[in-house]
């Protein structure tokens, strides 16, 4: 059996990868590379050959994901697509949303090969989509020579790593993973036989989280900051991802109100795309395997969320918590604007983050500057002076280095194959198995080439 990666860049970002046996051939993931634009964002889908792949699986339905499986698709229309009930709808309604957002990029920025797909083209392959259950076998080839099973990754909604059986060899692949429970989501529930290769996220890797940690103090240092800033007649912006870390947050926001930590009556905004994807949560509510059984946010909770309810722009009053996206503030998003137009010069305000900012977007420069500090939200606006108070909390929805390191030694994988990091954190992985697995083979694969399992 064969692993290639197929990814265009390393570190995170547009994550592809193909197996191949005598007899078959089935990738994993179709991701687009949040950081580079048009085809540079594109994994390296050429690397096979057109018309030869049987099946694709899509771990879970975030763009570095899912996000050009369309185009994947335009060279391998006979692949069948293998997902979560929950993955397809939220996937689907992610790729509809992509296409509008390259529409817009096409007129800005002149990239001419946007949209890389179209809303049409979308439509005829959802209704392709194979939909699978967690912790049952289905057949990735027509022969059935590669079988498949999907497990829990705690990751979003829907998420799932995977086990693959071929050749007499067991591979398993993490997809992104959370170890541990959080708000909604339960952790993630994998096995722990041993495996001949081990295809591995290392998204933490660089980063040590502190000795002392603990969720629910972490969830409640949040509610003490948010009644202080509704105290003060302030307003909290929250910039959030639409899907998985807003519902998280809504999760947390619904636990403070009924404890009482923060007022009641507090009214809670959310936005557009992210009310889509809480209408996708609530359906699988009773269904999937997650903490609030039988909640549904949209009927349970008072929010003022984007629908026929509430038309046009998202009004801003003080007393109120704003949990909009992006969740990295990137320009022309709610979330950015909101900051720009009053959020961040004013004092009496909090902007609180819950989730991963790169350190080159709006976000990641909110967090490394000072008070005071002039920020440059969006280049076609006079930049904005940061008075308001920041925070930075610890949610993320990927596990801990530590978490996953031990998985790897239970499993004890031959050949480990380190993905979906960055060099450091790539680093800190490949010291560690070898420190821990002296025996196991471990491998940073190079886009296109032919690693053995």
């Amino acid at each position: 059996m064969i692993f290639k990666s197929l990814c265009r860049h390393a570190g995170i970002g547009a994550n592809s990868y193909l197996l191949k046996t005598k007899s078959a051939k089935v990738v994993l993931d179709a991701g687009m590379h949040p950081k580079h634009e048009g085809l540079e964002a594109v994994p390296h889908y050429e690397f096979v050959d057109a018309g030869t792949v049987d099946s694709i699986i899509i771990t879970h339905s975030h763009l570095d994901h899912v996000g050009t499986l369309p185009v994947f698709l335009q060279g391998q229309a006979q692949a069948r697509v293998f997902l979560t009930p929950e993955t397809a709808e939220l996937a689907s309604a992610m790729l509809h949303n992509s296409v509008n957002v390259m529409q817009s990029k096409r007129i800005e920025h002149g990239i001419a090969e946007y949209p890389l797909f179209e809303h049409r083209e979308l439509d005829d392959i959802e209704d392709g989509f194979e939909t699978r259950n967690i912790e049952r076998t289905f057949d990735l080839d027509p022969k059935g020579t590669v079988r498949g099973t999907f497990h829990d990754a705690g990751h979003i909604l829907g998420s799932v790593g995977v086990t693959i059986e071929a050749e007499g060899k067991k591979i398993f692949y993490t997809g992104d993973v959370n170890f541990e429970h959080s708000t909604l989501q339960k952790g993630a529930a994998f096995p722990e036989t041993t495996v001949d290769a081990l295809i591995v996220e290392t998204t933490r890797g660089e980063q040590a989280r502190k000795a002392n940690y603990n969720r629910k103090a972490e969830e409640n240092e949040l509610a003490e900051a948010i009644k202080a800033v509704i105290e003060r007649k302030g307003s909290v912006l929250i910039p959030v991802f639409a899907m998985g870390k807003t519902q998280e947050v809504l999760g947390m926001i619904h636990r403070f109100k009924k404890e009482g930590l923060i007022p009641k009556h507090t009214p809670v905004y959310i936005g557009g795309l992210s009310t889509k994807m809480t209408q996708v949560y609530d359906r699988f509510c009773t269904t999937s395997r997650r903490h609030l059984p039988n909640f549904r946010f949209l009927k349970d909770m008072e929010l003022e969320a984007g629908s026929k309810k509430r038309k046009g722009p998202i009004p801003f009053h003080p007393g109120c918590i704003y949990a909009l996206s992006s969740g990295m503030m990137s320009e022309k998003t709610v979330s950015n604007n909101f900051a720009r137009q009053g959020v961040l010069e004013n004092e009496k305000h909090g902007l609180f983050f819950v989730g991963y900012a790169d350190p080159e977007t709006p976000g990641g420069k909110i967090r490394a500057a000072k008070p005071g500090d002039m920020i440059t939200l969006d280049p076609a606006f006079p930049d904005v002076k940061l008075n308001c108070e920041t925070r930075i909390f610890d949610f993320s929805g990927h596990s801990t280095r530590d978490a996953i390191a031990d998985f790897i030694v239970k499993v004890a994988p031959k050949k480990a194959f380190l993905v979906h990091g960055d060099d450091g954190a790539v680093e800190w992985f490949r010291q560690e198995i070898k420190r821990r697995l002296p025996n196991t083979e471990i491998i940073i694969p190079q886009p296109g080439l032919e690693y053995e399992i």
